[in-house]
């Protein structure tokens, strides 16, 4: 028998306060340089957010699609954006709140990897999530802010649910919800299939520990089990209520838009450097070590198969598991996100597979690890330079400028060339658009019709891109379409074609304003998809309101039963503790050395 806690061998764990700091050190400066603006979609967060802050209480947001519902996506992210740009702005707030999912990722880790491995082995988990690339390039290249601030609250919630499973704890059953509750209203692709691929793997471990466990009860896990489910599930209901409606009442059945994360990875190699090469990078040497391990151990396997099945997801129409498995889903998510949740899976094993190179190797498997690791990250940052969201770096500033004056924003407005700048652009001018960057926000029939994304980069959708954009301009009477800024000259036949005429120049000439004449000015759109005023109230106080519960539950401290005793496993891939371990429901606090 042992004292409470993991019997370690060799070095001591990393403190936590060390793999913050290191946190701290690698993102705080290429935070501060703002580095993700040049991402995809990182001016996507920041406009719902600039929404939030003048409208907390009125998802409908009148300036693109003309008019759209923000309750089609979870607001939690974007809402602190929001809260937070009162004091710094809003580039910096977006900062601010993505660096805070950096450092919860690190602590969500470690806790999540403490229930696979041993304490020395999360913290090398923890520390290799700072430079994990995956995670570098949806901050930096993808702009994924949702997906990267769900992820940290979900892993920081399962221990907490796990030990309710096991001990019937009723405080970490408190925590576990909150949080659970919190990550679901940060992101519904998160929810609804990223969860479940953390999630049943921790459900298989507390099985296979409480059918180890000489004291256990299965029929007292079974209800518990079922009772936390149900209770979270409620929770997320109830909080999201108004997402619900949305998708009940207007799901999305426009044409399926392509997106190059589902293509064939080897048919596509382009696409497979974007998407796997990138996100894993030396991760990928260590795939024989955890399909070997993994495999090997019995408490391991429940990780080993969440790992696999996100890590074929993750590899898009490469193979014809993500078809399969997701169905309609896979025409509308982007598999990048299981790639992403691949690399989390897989860190107790890149943890464990340190400790074992650093006790063999010592100092040179130091070095190794830290090159490996450094040059995953530094590939994945410097990757939106060479492959960046728009070929051209430009100002929209004139552009919001000329919007702004003499009563052009009381018309619509399209641009053509522009990019992801579009959502800037939004953020910067008080006029509205039939443009816009999400998809399951648009109603407009002439977009849904057509397979194909934003108007602005039409020609890349081929035919599909083209048709829906002929479809708007000549309808431009129907919704108050005045403007075109063309800085892409390919548009200039067709904009001749329908009709319109250029009637200004603006940042010395490479972006020309279109006009049509005889246009009536924009008038709200009677969508059936706005919210009633209720659900405005719900969006605004619910999802916050989750997370702010989830800190001050957190911050509760655990009581400390002492005179315990567990019993360790001498395997370094199974750590937790088995026979003897639920003499106290308390008593996993000490055992998973719980932060608070």
């Amino acid at each position: 028998m042992q004292r409470l806690g993991f019997m370690e061998r060799g070095a001591p764990p990393i403190p936590l306060g060390l793999i913050f700091l290191g946190a701290f050190l690698i993102h705080a400066p290429l935070l501060l340089m703002k580095l993700p603006l040049k991402s995809y979609d990182t001016n996507f967060h920041i406009f719902f957010a600039s929404h939030y802050s003048h409208h907390w209480f009125d998802p409908w947001n009148a300036k693109w699609y003309a008019g759209f519902s923000q309750t089609t996506y979870p607001p939690l992210p974007q809402q602190w954006v929001a809260i937070v740009s009162r004091l710094i702005g809003l580039d910096m707030a977006y900062m601010l709140v993505q660096f805070a999912a950096i450092v919860l990722l690190t602590l969500g880790v470690y806790r999540f990897s403490k229930l696979w491995v041993g304490a020395r082995a999360a913290g090398y988990a923890a520390l290799a999530s700072i430079l994990l690339g995956s995670e570098a390039f949806l901050v930096y290249s993808a702009g994924q802010l949702s997906t990267t601030f769900a992820a940290p609250l979900y892993l920081n919630s399962l221990p907490y649910l796990y030990e309710w499973m096991r001990w019937r704890n009723w405080r970490s059953l408190l925590k576990g919800s909150a949080l659970a509750v919190a990550a679901a209203a940060a992101h519904h692709a998160t929810l609804l299939f990223g969860s479940f691929l953390f999630a049943i793997p921790i459900v298989a471990l507390a099985i296979i520990d409480v059918r180890e466990s000489r004291l256990a009860h299965v029929g007292s896990f079974i209800i518990r089990t079922i009772f936390v489910t149900a209770l979270v599930g409620t929770m997320i209901a109830v909080v999201l209520l108004p997402f619900w409606i949305a998708l009940i009442n207007y799901p999305v059945t426009q044409v399926p838009i392509p997106h190059p994360s589902r293509s064939n990875y080897i048919l596509n190699p382009q696409w497979g450097v974007n998407f796997f090469l990138v996100p894993y990078g030396a991760m990928i040497l260590a795939l024989p070590f955890i399909f070997m391990r993994g495999s090997s151990s019995p408490r391991l396997r429940p990780l080993l198969l969440g790992f696999w099945v996100a890590f074929l997801l993750g590899l898009g129409g490469t193979t014809p598991v993500a078809r399969m498995l997701l169905g309609r889903a896979f025409e509308v998510l982007t598999m990048e996100r299981f790639a992403y949740w691949a690399t989390l899976l897989a860190l107790p094993f890149i943890g464990l597979l340190a400790e074992e190179l650093i006790d063999r190797y010592k100092w040179r498997a130091v070095a190794g690890l830290t090159l490996a690791a450094g040059m995953t990250c530094a590939v994945a940052v410097s990757w939106a330079s060479f492959r960046p969201a728009d070929a051209e770096d430009f100002k929209v500033e004139s552009v919001a400028g000329w919007l702004n004056r003499d009563g052009h924003d009381r018309y619509r407005y399209v641009t053509l060339g522009f990019g992801n700048k579009i959502a800037r652009l939004a953020v910067l001018t008080n006029a509205s658009s039939v443009d816009g960057e999400w998809n399951s926000g648009r109603m407009l029939p002439e977009l849904t019709e057509h397979g194909a994304g934003a108007l602005t980069s039409s020609k890349y959708f081929g035919k599909n891109g083209l048709d829906a954009l002929s479809a708007i301009l000549q309808h431009a009477d129907r919704y108050g379409l005045k403007w075109v800024f063309m800085k892409d000259p390919y548009y200039e036949p067709l904009l001749v074609f329908s009709g319109w005429r250029k009637v200004d120049d603006l940042e010395n000439r490479t972006i020309t304003v279109w006009s049509k004449e005889a246009v009536p000015p924009a008038t709200p759109i009677d969508s059936p998809q706005r919210p009633l005023a209720w659900e405005g109230v719900l969006w605004g106080i619910l999802p916050i309101g989750s997370s702010i519960l989830a800190m001050l539950l957190v911050l509760i401290p655990d009581r400390r039963w002492a005179g315990q005793t567990v019993v360790s496993d001498s395997d370094k891939a199974a750590t937790m503790p088995s026979a003897g371990s639920e003499s106290s429901p308390a008593n996993d606090d000490l055992v998973l050395g719980r932060i608070s």
